[in-house]
Formats: structure tokens, C-alpha cells, sequence
């Protein structure tokens, strides 16, 4: 035998397996134990994936169902089963987090198998700005490969048994939030921290511990309140935020004329929001240079909190979703809101 061959071990490959396996137990049965004592609850991922599955039911002959589209509000405070309960039919929520839904009407726009209606969730600093976080989902759902596709299913089953195996406890959001000192003149902004509880079909509610857990409150504000309401005195400067609005107000425009040559009605909602958040955008994207100018251009339904004493009054927590509880009342809410709108439109 050359100097250089290493023999085997004499010793069993399965004590060594064994071994193996119940150290992997024991350290990832501790770090749920570990999620499990802090209070989080296991959910379905948020990722695009999911969003992808939902995207395409819409070609597999559900084309004809009431669509969301939005971001992290219309998740949030449209819930799928008071929806359901009050129209006989459930939706499709196809809202992202942190992302514009004007991309996500053009892609429903040329698409003629979606016949239905679509509610548009309206926050001001994302739809406005057309700034897209997370848009990975449209992507995939162009290009989605069979691992991915198998990747998705398997991760589903165990996505609702498992605290730990969450997005926002993945291993760098949580180093990232040990909030080490930022390089002079860099901003490091405080990242979004868990906020929900997901459902299979990407129904949202707000996790009981942002409502409940007063410092996990302040916690969650204070990432709205890294962003500083300014109101617009330069000329200059004013007129390039003009030029953005109207950007994304001609996408939106066009994108409805699709929708509504189909038959599709197209409906735009803005939920509350209070506070800092509120006032920041207020001052950041004006009423009636923002929302007013949409609505006015589209010729769609606009349902604005502001204008409809039955959309206000709700408990935001964190100035910018509702409780879970709220979200309840909130949609039953929207929903009369909607059909009455739509009879005094029908009727002029």
C-alpha cells in the first residue's frame, strides 16, 4: 500500500450517522425552542414562490375572481375570508411587500385569461415612486424552473410546523439587526422586522405580538419613524417629484385602459395609516397631486379612508396595517363601501 493510501475506519458508518442525526436534532429542536419562547408562531413564507402559485391560478380558470394587488396594506387589512363571506367568493391576493402594484396591473393587463375585478391597494410612497423591493416574483413566474417549482412544494411542508424556518429569521436579517455602529456619513436603516402570519393562499394577519408587546411595538414604529416627513419647497425639486408621479400615474393609466377594454373592473383603494407615517405622507406625496390626479386620469372608482367615516377609527399599531381584528371590520367595511359606489356610479 502507497504512503500516500489512508485505510478506512474499522468502525461502523451507521454509529457515525447516527451520531449525526441526533446532533442535528437536538440543535435545530433548540433553535425552535429558541423562536418558540420568544413568541413567534409558524407560518406559510411570504416568498415568490407562493406568490408565483397564486399568479398562476389565474391561467388555470380562476381568471374570473376579484384580484388584489397592492403591497404590505392590502395584505394586511383586505382579508380573504371576511371577503368571502360578504361576496360568496373568495379572492386572489397577489399584493408584495415593500412593492409598487402598477407592474403587477400591466401584468394582469395583458393577460386575457383575467376577467374579474381588481382591487388596487394605494400606498403613496410605493406606488408613487414605482419602487419595487421585492419584484422577484415576476420574474419567476416568467421563468420559473422545475427545481424551483419543486423546491416551492416541498418547502411548504414544513413552512407551517417550523417557527424558526421564516424570512425574517433567515441567519443575516438576524445578524444584521444586532445593529453594529454604521461607517461615518453611511445611513443603515432599521430593517422591517416580523410584522405577520401567513396563510397558504398569502392571506395576511398581523402577528399578535406587534398588537399586544408594547416594546415590540415601539420597535416596529421606529422603522417608520427613520423616515423624516419634508415637505417640498424647491422649485426644482418639485417639479422632478411631479415628473415621477406622473410616470407612474401614465402606467397605471394605461395599464386600466386595458383592464377595463376587457371588462375588467379596476377599483383603487387607500387604506389608513396614522401618525408619523400619515403625516409623512402628507407632505411627501400630496392628496391632490398624487391620489386625486390617479383617479382623475384612470376614471376609476377611488376609495379614499378620508372620504368614508366607516374606513376610519381603526387600530394601526404601527401606523401603517391594522390588527388583525380591525382587518376584519376594516374589509367587511370596504366591501359595502365598494358595492354602493359602484350601484351610485351605475345609476348616473
Amino acid at each position: 500500500m502507497s504512503k500516500y493510501d489512508r485505510a478506512l475506519p474499522t468502525n461502523s458508518m451507521g454509529t457515525a450517522a447516527l451520531v449525526g442525526l441526533l446532533v442535528t436534532i437536538a440543535l435545530v429542536g433548540a433553535w425552535e425552542m429558541h423562536w418558540r419562547e420568544l413568541g413567534n408562531e409558524s407560518g406559510y413564507r411570504n416568498s415568490d414562490g407562493l406568490w408565483v402559485m397564486e399568479r398562476r391560478r389565474i391561467d388555470q380558470g380562476e381568471g374570473h375572481k376579484t384580484v388584489f394587488v397592492g403591497s404590505s396594506r392590502t395584505q394586511f387589512d383586505l382579508q380573504l375570508d371576511v371577503w368571502e363571506r360578504e361576496s360568496g367568493e373568495r379572492p386572489i391576493q397577489l399584493a408584495m411587500v415593500g412593492t409598487s402594484p402598477i407592474r403587477a396591473m400591466e401584468s394582469l393587463a395583458d393577460d386575457p385569461d383575467f376577467t374579474g375585478q381588481l382591487i388596487v391597494g394605494v400606498a403613496p410612497d410605493l406606488f408613487f415612486s414605482g419602487i419595487e423591493f421585492y419584484g422577484g416574483g415576476f420574474d419567476r413566474y416568467e421563468n420559473e424552473s422545475p427545481t424551483e417549482w419543486i423546491g416551492q412544494r416541498i418547502s411548504m411542508l414544513v413552512e407551517p410546523h417550523l417557527a424558526f424556518y421564516d424570512i425574517d429569521y433567515a441567519l443575516i436579517p438576524v445578524l444584521r439587526r444586532l445593529r453594529l455602529p454604521p461607517r461615518q456619513g453611511v445611513f443603515d436603516p432599521f430593517e422591517v422586522r416580523k410584522l405577520d402570519i401567513m396563510d397558504k393562499d398569502r392571506n395576511i394577519r398581523m402577528w399578535s405580538k406587534v398588537e399586544n408587546d408594547p416594546d415590540y411595538q415601539k420597535n416596529a414604529q421606529s422603522i417608520w419613524a427613520q423616515y423624516t416627513p419634508t415637505e417640498v419647497h424647491d422649485q426644482e425639486q418639485f417639479e422632478m417629484q411631479l415628473a415621477s408621479y406622473a410616470s407612474q400615474i401614465d402606467r397605471a393609466v394605461a395599464a386600466t385602459e386595458k383592464l377595463r377594454a376587457r371588462g375588467v373592473e379596476v377599483i383603487f383603494l387607500r387604506c389608513p395609516s396614522s401618525e408619523h407615517y400619515r403625516e409623512s405622507e402628507r407632505l411627501n406625496f400630496p392628496r391632490d397631486i398624487a391620489w386625486d390626479v390617479l383617479i382623475d386620469k384612470t376614471g376609476a372608482l377611488g376609495i379614499h379612508f378620508e372620504d368614508h367615516e366607516e374606513l376610519q377609527g381603526y387600530e394601526i399599531a404601527e401606523w401603517s396595517h391594522l390588527t388583525a381584528s380591525e382587518a376584519d371590520r376594516f374589509t367587511e367595511a370596504v366591501y359595502h363601501v365598494i358595492e354602493r359606489a359602484k350601484i351610485s356610479m351605475g345609476s348616473e
